[in-house]
């Protein structure tokens, strides 16, 4: 045959049916060639089963290309399909003998098989006898490449040309090292043949089967007084070491089996048994009605997308009322303010502050009112701002129940803040400001469409007239935060807004939603901006520090008494003052009692989710210890208009016709107070 004949044929195809042929035909001869190859630092157990894995995972998943490389000297020439088969298991233990590394992720070789498993019993070979462990043992001492090669020739009778092209295509980078590194085993073998057959001489390894014989090497013969060694016929030209190859020590298909460590099995069972006693007991108790997971029903996986939800998140799906609505609408509240701001088009500080409401960072500052939910809007929510304020961008959004505040720095999103304030149910008067920003103990506030105008005053100087603070697109200009310094109540700023129905007065107490401010009886109450309410309010303008983040919707101050002190003292005022929530509890009411010619009013008593001073129950009954210029201590009280007498006990006794009481007492005395009102109800007094 003339090279460009070899040249020019066609590479054979190999189908995943001729190559299943083949495997299953020679199937137990590649187990053999994988365990040979396989490290035996595997352990014979976990060679056997690798092995079997390696070959079993020979077969291609469609046609593929075979190599021209003869199948075997003898009894296999011209099969493709043997071919392509051995080298893939030839290639995989290779792959299965690498150390694996943190560089790379390891090939499927190098891991445990899955399939075939034994559980309970160890299979290994059958042992063989000297030979077979000497030679066990010079192939555990050669590189993974070199027992390739040395199997190829002794197993396979393949010549060193032959040998050289299937470690080429099984990856081998230097094949040339590898069949040097088999001679020099081949030698060794050598050597301890020709001890065993003559004594002291050595017979030369390189005349046996496809073995490689170098230039110049020749026989080594023993001297005339030695005994000859025995020299081998045509018939044994197959090396010897050729022979144990195919032996039963080194064959996996003929296995013995043990079984495993019993007292570790018994152990791992016991433990495998009280996991699954402890995970049945947890799933029968997650599954009980109440706080357990139970059955969902009808419901979707828990990680199934809201369309709703989804929609929340979109910034091109924000509700945005147009500017003139309001002027139209049926209702005014927040849901007919008009997006305002110079960002309302910045879709990426839109998605922004919709996506840190839906999933705030651990990074990100939340803030709520009492009883408010912090959860994600359930479909779009309405806009309301996005603009630059001051040193931040800021982003106003309503959904029914909340107005939300995203705020982020210029120059970034570190340190963004997401604000939560309770505005359900409100109403025009409610509805007619919010917190935009707080800067350097200043509060810039956003204001109705429907306020024309808006103002600074100071609730504790009601002689003192209003700042007027302009207005640019709803936003004023900055006014001081209510409040002294330092703890100390000097002054209490409050904004003051000016629309078509009237002026009104509202005070930051902390939250995005001001609280309006208004006085007069309960069920007949006014706004605060009038000269009397003005007067009432400023003695008690500090007690609203004592309501300050509470979810306060609306504060009135009721001037329910006025009395006569003793020895012609004056007369003394007692305010009610009622705190109400948008969560509708939490009510805080104070009883006051301002004397003539003092700053502040002094707390006389108090009461948490009281109807006390409120439209359900508009009466009121409380009394202070005062002591006159002269020194002498006296017990004061006070009902509302509608009391038609106060007893008192305890510490203190006496009794009044009507609404007003005065007794003396001795400093710190206690006493309990009761009235009667006109329709015969009794009413305890405040604390």
């Amino acid at each position: 045959m003339q090279s460009q004949d070899v040249a020019t044929r066609p590479t054979p195809v190999v189908d995943v049916e001729q190559a299943e042929a083949a495997l299953v035909e020679h199937y137990p001869r590649l187990v053999r060639l994988a365990y040979l190859v396989l490290p035996p630092s595997l352990g014979r157990n976990r060679r056997v089963l690798t092995a079997h894995a390696l070959t079993q995972r020979a077969l291609p998943r469609r046609r593929a290309s075979a190599s021209v490389i003869p199948a075997q000297s003898t009894g296999r020439d011209g099969d493709p399909g043997y071919s392509f088969v051995r080298l893939q298991v030839l290639r995989t233990a290779l792959e299965a003998g690498l150390p694996l590394t943190f560089r790379a992720w390891p090939k499927r070789s190098q891991l445990p098989p899955l399939l075939p498993q034994v559980w309970g019993l160890r299979l290994f070979p059958r042992s063989g006898g000297a030979d077979e462990l000497a030679l066990d043992q010079r192939l555990s001492a050669l590189s993974a490449p070199a027992r390739a090669a040395y199997v190829l020739r002794g197993l396979e009778r393949l010549t060193d040309g032959d040998v050289h092209k299937v470690l080429t295509a099984a990856g081998v980078t230097d094949p040339d090292a590898a069949l040097a590194e088999a001679d020099r085993c081949a030698e060794q073998e050598g050597r301890d043949d020709a001890e065993v057959d003559g004594g002291t001489s050595r017979a030369s390894v390189f005349e046996r089967g496809g073995a490689r014989r170098p230039e110049g090497s020749s026989t080594v013969t023993t001297s005339a007084s030695a005994a000859a060694p025995r020299r081998r016929s045509a018939n044994e030209r197959v090396p010897a070491q050729n022979a144990l190859l195919d032996s039963p020590e080194f064959d996996p298909c003929s296995l013995q089996a043990r079984p495993t460590d019993l007292m570790r099995r018994r152990q791992h069972g016991k433990a495998a048994l009280v996991a699954a006693a402890a995970l049945a007991v947890c799933g029968a108790l997650l599954g009980l009605p109440g706080d357990g997971w139970g059955p969902d029903g009808a419901a979707a996986p828990a990680y199934a997308r809201n369309p709703s939800a989804q929609a929340a998140l979109d910034p091109a799906k924000l509700t945005k009322v147009a500017p003139a609505a309001w002027q139209s609408s049926a209702r005014t509240d927040f849901s007919v303010w008009p997006a305002r701001g110079d960002r309302t088009d910045d879709r990426a500080l839109l998605r922004r502050a919709l996506a840190v409401w839906a999933r705030p960072g651990e990074s990100v500052r939340v803030s709520a009112t009492p009883a408010t939910p912090t959860g994600g809007p359930a479909g779009p929510p309405q806009l309301l701002y996005a603009g630059t304020v001051d040193t931040a961008h800021v982003v106003l959004l309503y959904d029914g129940l909340r107005v939300v505040r995203y705020a982020e720095p210029k120059d970034g999103t570190s340190g963004a803040a997401l604000d939560f304030g309770r505005a359900d149910g409100a109403t025009r008067a409610e509805a007619g400001a919010v917190v935009l920003a707080r800067t350097d103990g200043n509060v810039r506030y956003l204001t109705a469409p429907w306020v024309t105008e808006a103002a600074e005053r100071d609730l504790m100087q009601p002689r003192s007239g209003a700042m007027n603070l302009g207005l640019t697109d709803g936003m004023t200009a900055p006014l001081a935060s209510p409040g002294g310094q330092n703890g100390a109540c000097t002054s209490w700023n409050v904004l003051q807004v000016t629309d078509g129905s009237g002026t009104r007065l509202m005070t930051d107490l902390g939250e995005l939603v001001p609280a309006r401010l208004t006085t007069g009886k309960p069920g007949y109450t006014k706004e605060a901006s009038g000269a009397q309410a003005l007067r009432t309010w400023a003695p008690m303008a500090c007690s609203l520090q004592a309501v300050r983040s509470q979810g306060v919707r609306s504060v009135n101050a009721w001037e329910y008494a006025r009395q006569s002190l003793p020895e012609a003292n004056g007369s003394a005022a007692w305010v009610c003052t009622r705190a109400e929530t948008w969560r509708g509890g939490g009510a805080r009411v104070l009883a006051q009692f301002h004397t003539p010619g003092g700053r502040y009013g002094a707390v006389a008593a108090k009461a948490e989710n009281s109807p006390a001073c409120g439209p359900r129950d508009p009466h009121v009954l409380a009394g202070v210890l005062w002591r006159s210029k002269a020194g002498a201590w006296y017990l004061l009280a006070a009902g509302s208009r509608d009391t038609a007498s106060i007893t008192v006990s305890g510490g203190v006794s006496g009794s009044a016709k009507g609404y007003l009481l005065a007794a003396e007492a001795k400093q710190g005395a206690q006493a309990r107070l009761k009235g009667s009102l006109r329709d015969g109800r009794t009413i305890d007094g405040l604390h």
